[in-house]
């Protein structure tokens, strides 16, 4: 028997507390993560929203080759 009476083996004997402390972590994970996702949208939907009333000062460039791109390969030996 242990100190208090109870018969509880080490290994069983914090598990109220570890799966208190997983459920808390999980739902403030879960509140943390809906949380960034909603600021990413906003700011998403803000700056999507200040393109579409400012076309001049987002004008479309001509599309490159990567050929152009890069530079000329020299192998060094």
């Amino acid at each position: 028997m242990g100190r208090d009476g109870g018969d509880v083996s080490l290994p069983a004997a914090g598990i109220h507390r570890q799966i208190l402390f997983t459920t808390v972590g999980w739902f403030v994970g879960y509140y943390l993560a809906k949380r960034t996702d909603y600021i990413h949208a906003k700011l998403d939907r803000e700056l999507f929203e200040y393109v579409r009333h400012h076309p001049e000062d987002f004008k479309a460039t001509e599309k490159k080759r990567i050929g152009e791109l890069l530079e000329d390969f020299y192998p060094v030996r």
